[in-house]
């Protein structure tokens, strides 16, 4: 491929203009095909002309140049901002016209020689970086147009709603094993159900919060979170907040304070149902209320399953999750004769579906034969879309609406919707 090709100007204007890119090749690919680089050895890095971000070396690196992300020169006021460094030595006119690339090695004894790609200087701390890669910041849409985007994609005529329950429904998505997609689940049918007219509120009972990461709601330290509610009977309205860009959609965030909650709660009073109490005295009524439970089974799962009516477990097409299903039922019973007896195992959800393997279809079919109609139809598949939309704080919902992770959730969600209507509320 040509060094002069357009395809990769544009693509390290990006790169460098941005700071971050979606490509999966990197940058440096042309350097490393025509084996150009300093002091003319194949494979070593071009560090350019002052002023132009190369980038980042490991620490051990002891040649010249200059590291990605160090402070710049700025340009003057009177100057364009596309224009091209000016050279430390050599003639003016070589400064004017950049040098033209060539397949040669470069050589490293005049800096002045060094090819120069007109590129934008780097970003500075309070500039604006986005993911998307054509626009400016002005450009970039908010959330609220990426919800809207994801309407249209998934349901482009309208037809489809997911009509509203006759009462409020408190889902407790919950499984003892780690890593089957609790909160990937919690996230984004809260998400599919509250771009369709639905108010949900998302409580995240989980230490880790990730799900109050996928929603893009701050939890660090210090932040109001459900163990202000668990431990010191903060009401839960003054501890939930609206998730920015998707109406009717709230979260109740965990902090690292979480963590402790399961040994305080040992000796409070009522300590199951804590959770219970503060959901009932919210002064809003929720048509959904999905409770994202920790990968365990200790006290903090247990307020859930009491505040709960319905349990819906997320289970990974593979075998070691089905090992541990068992204990899970046996312990969602014990809960149901002692503790809340209108508890029902309402929704199983198969996660991580693998087409390509023949262990997927046999944990399906067994996982069907067993718990019959309470498996939905819709089945989530591996995505990629679905693991990367977290690290933009997005379900994948509003990150990637066409893809088949939220095409998927979108069909669950639509089944629970009407399973719940159909059946009074039970699904």
């Amino acid at each position: 491929m040509s060094p002069t090709d357009p395809f990769l100007n544009n693509r390290d204007k990006t790169v460098h203009e941005y700071g971050v890119s979606r490509e999966t090749k990197s940058p440096l690919d042309s350097d490393r095909a025509s084996g150009a680089g300093v002091g003319g050895q194949s494979g070593a890095i071009n560090t350019g002309e002052q002023g132009v971000p190369s980038p980042r070396m490991s620490s051990n690196y002891s040649g010249g140049g200059q590291i990605y992300g160090s402070p710049a020169q700025p340009p003057a006021v009177d100057e364009p901002r596309r224009s091209a460094p000016a050279p430390r030595s050599g003639p003016p006119a070589a400064a004017s016209i950049p040098a033209p690339v060539s397949a040669a090695p470069v050589s490293a004894s005049p800096v002045s020689d060094t090819p120069v790609s007109p590129v934008d200087p780097p970003l500075g701390p309070d500039e604006h970086v986005s993911r998307e890669t054509p626009g400016r910041d002005e450009d970039d849409p908010p959330l609220a147009m990426e919800a809207l985007r994801a309407v249209q994609i998934l349901n482009p005529s309208g037809e489809i709603t997911m009509p509203r329950p006759d009462h409020p429904r408190v889902l407790c998505v919950a499984n003892q094993k780690g890593g089957v997609g609790k909160t990937t689940t919690t996230v984004n049918l809260a998400v599919a159900l509250a771009l369709h007219g639905n108010r949900v509120l998302v409580v995240d009972l989980d230490p880790q919060g990730n799900a109050s990461t996928g929603l893009n709601v701050p939890h660090h330290a210090g932040v109001p979170d459900v163990y202000d509610c668990l431990i010191d009977n903060v009401p839960l309205s003054e501890v939930a907040q609206p998730v920015e860009g998707i109406p009717n959609l709230w979260c109740v965030p965990a902090t690292i304070d979480l963590a402790g909650a399961e040994i305080e709660l040992v000796s409070v009073v009522a300590r199951e149902s804590r959770l219970a109490r503060a959901i009932a005295a919210h002064p809003e009524q929720f048509d959904y209320v999905f409770i994202d439970c920790p990968p365990s089974l200790g006290l903090l799962t247990v307020n859930a399953l009491c505040a709960a009516q319905e349990v819906l477990i997320p289970i990974q097409c593979e075998y070691y999750a089905l090992e541990g299903l068992n204990q899970l039922i046996n312990n969602i019973n014990l809960v149901r004769q002692h503790l809340n007896p209108t508890l029902d195992v309402s929704t199983i959800l198969l996660t991580m579906y693998d087409r390509r393997t023949r262990l997927a279809d046999a944990v399906e079919q067994d996982v069907r034969n067993h718990f019959g109609s309470k498996v939905l139809n819709a089945v989530i598949p591996r995505n990629v879309r679905v693991s990367e939309a977290p690290s933009y704080g997005q379900s994948v919902m509003t990150y990637d609406p066409g893809s088949r992770g939220a095409t998927s959730y979108f069909e669950a969600a639509l089944e629970i919707a009407m399973r719940g209507v159909n059946t009074g509320g039970n699904a």
